[in-house]
């Protein structure tokens, strides 16, 4: 199709604001769908984006669209449905470097929000021609009026600007089609007339039958079955066994032109060959790498452990096809003497980490233990080295290092102006630094923070929504790092560290974290045959301790009668043995008790 004919675009908004649905009517409306198998969340494939609401993949889809406003002219729209929480923002940027604009879609009846603020910054610092759109303007409780203001005065546009839609009755949907058309521009080739052919990678995914399928945007040239290429940064020779288009499944086609996106399956089954931002070219005649991605770095840690030791190898190659559709996950071998050999994964937030342990259990039927999360520490040691330490376990004890220096976020908090007053209490309690404010027109407030990234996942986001009544919303970024006043708090069970149980806490809270943790653990922790000890341990003193009391046996219960000294002997032997076992034995924490500790998160 001619250039001037394609539209590529994308859709960015905040969680819940009614992205899928509109995708949904689009879908409807071109007929790229037919009726009788259109269902809700059409795009949103995933077994769990359907039980939680949300998209976590973007998924590209094409439509063909006559356009009513031109006597039915033919154009070809692709649209790259993007995630809306704030941990999958690195999806979100990926989808928006392959299209020339996006709808910044807004919710009627809750207004801009955080994520809002977020994603339009990625589009404006991309260049994108951006579309403002109201969503659900159908409900009673719509506040298109008030909604616009914000919105004008965040784009600095008029009202008439922006289109009100209804994902659910479908109006407005094609007159936002038409206006896709009218203002988003279309694909322009950087080198024309080139022999060869340059194509985006923005995302991949791997197929047991057909090796490596790359989602690409076509920028010059055309790419057909059979060509030779090239993965530029890969360095990695291979033919083109297929190429198509998502309608929304996949559809093979004979040739991919300039300024279209679809995929090509490479029949690679190599891991590491593939990677999102990387250029493919022509074989024989290379052309220059585009600019791609940076890539992302985790920002939460957690260790993954297979309760069953005998499933360590099929969780291996589970992580691994994960790696393949996911490029944001990292992971890396460990072993722990408590729990044996597993995986030290990194992730881009909670949800991100949340997403990545479900569909481990539920694509691959494993039964895993998760231990507590943490986060990168930059540690500057007694001798001036400075080394990153990304477990609680290689963190160094107290004494043995000169400074600390942790990541800090900035966070944007959308909030009715009623609930300030119960926000500032919690960003106390969570070492927060107050920023500027704003004041919307609707009695919201907008709040700037920065806070330790530790802080953050310390159950703020939902101690946020509780101190709201679930009307704050939040998005945040990565700030810079900043010195840390932690340390590390072990656990010792029999005078015997358990290196499971370590973890890395605030100074200012290590008297409540070690009484915690020690009372969990003394009451999930069996009783032993001598009486042990509980204790947390911090700054080289023991900040908490319990005595778990030992098993009671009567030693004397199958005697029947004679003098009491045979009694007292028997009860002065066991007492010795008692004495003995304490001073020699050791602890074996049964399996469940980790999971009690560690699984839960509790």
């Amino acid at each position: 199709m001619n250039l001037s004919n394609i539209r590529n675009f994308s859709i960015i908004a905040h969680i819940d604001h009614g992205k899928s649905t509109l995708a949904d009517r689009m879908l409807e409306i071109t007929n790229t769908i037919e009726k009788r198998k259109m269902m809700n969340q059409v795009l949103d494939s995933m077994e769990l984006e359907r039980e939680k609401g949300i998209t976590i993949k973007m998924r590209p889809v094409r439509m063909s669209y006559k356009n009513p406003a031109e006597a039915g002219k033919q154009y070809e729209l692709n649209l790259i449905d993007t995630p809306g929480h704030i941990d999958f923002s690195y999806e979100v940027s990926r989808a928006l470097k392959a299209v020339e604009g996006c709808i910044l879609l807004v919710d009627a009846t809750q207004g801009v929000q955080a994520q809002t603020l977020t994603t339009l910054r990625l589009a404006r610092e991309i260049g994108l021609t951006i579309i403002p759109v109201l969503s659900k303007i159908d409900s009673p409780i719509a506040r298109p009026d008030e909604i616009k203001e914000e919105m004008c005065a965040l784009l600095d546009c008029q009202p008439e600007d922006i289109l009100g839609t209804s994902g659910k009755t479908g109006e407005g949907v094609d007159v936002l089609l038409q206006e896709i058309i009218k203002k988003i521009p279309h694909p322009v080739e950087e080198i024309e007339n080139s022999a060869s052919c340059r194509a985006l990678v923005f995302d991949f995914q791997y197929s047991n039958h057909k090796g490596v399928i790359v989602y690409i945007r076509v920028m010059e040239g055309s790419i057909k079955k059979g060509d030779e290429l090239i993965f530029k940064i890969a360095n990695e020779k291979f033919s083109a066994l297929d190429v198509g288009i998502f309608t929304p499944d996949e559809e093979s086609i004979d040739i991919l032109n300039a300024g279209e996106i679809g995929y090509i399956t490479t029949g690679i089954k190599r891991p590491g060959i593939a990677s999102v931002g990387d250029t493919i070219t022509m074989f024989r005649k290379q052309l220059p790498e585009l600019a791609g991605y940076m890539n992302p770095s985790p920002v939460v840690w957690a260790s993954v452990y297979p309760e069953d030791a005998d499933d360590f190898e099929v969780l291996k190659q589970a992580l691994g096809r994960l790696k393949l559709s996911d490029s944001a996950f990292s992971f890396e071998e460990e072993s722990s003497g408590s729990l044996g050999r597993g995986f030290r994964c990194g992730f881009l937030g909670l949800l991100h980490l949340e997403i990545i342990t479900e569909r481990l259990k539920r694509e691959f039927r494993l039964d895993l233990i998760i231990a507590t999360p943490s986060i990168t520490y930059e540690v500057t040691l007694a001798n001036g080295k400075v080394v990153m330490v990304y477990s609680p376990s290689l963190f160094p004890e107290h004494g043995q290092y000169k400074s600390v220096r942790e990541p800090w976020v900035i966070t944007n908090i959308i909030t009715p102006a009623a609930y300030t007053g119960s926000i500032y209490q919690l960003l106390y309690d969570h070492e927060a630094e107050l920023g500027d404010t704003e004041t919307f027109g609707d009695g919201r407030t907008k709040l700037v923070i920065r806070m330790p990234l530790r802080e953050l996942m310390r159950n703020f986001f939902d101690e946020l929504k509780s101190v709201s009544s679930g009307y704050a919303s939040l998005s945040y970024e990565f700030e810079a790092m900043r010195p840390a006043e932690v340390t590390r708090m072990d656990v010792l069970v029999a005078n015997e560290p358990v290196e499971a149980f370590t973890r890395v806490v605030s100074e200012r809270r290590i008297d409540e974290e070690s009484n915690k943790t020690v009372d969990r653990l003394f009451n999930v922790l069996p009783k032993q045959m001598f009486v042990a000890k509980i204790q947390a341990k911090a700054n080289g003193r023991i900040i908490a301790s319990r005595t778990l009391s030992a098993m009671t046996k009567d030693v004397t219960g199958y005697l029947y009668g004679g003098d009491i000294t045979r009694k007292m002997k028997l009860r002065e032997k066991q007492k010795k043995g008692k004495k003995k076992m304490k001073e020699r034995g050791v602890v074996n924490i049964p399996h469940d008790v980790f999971l009690k500790m560690m699984k839960t998160g509790e």
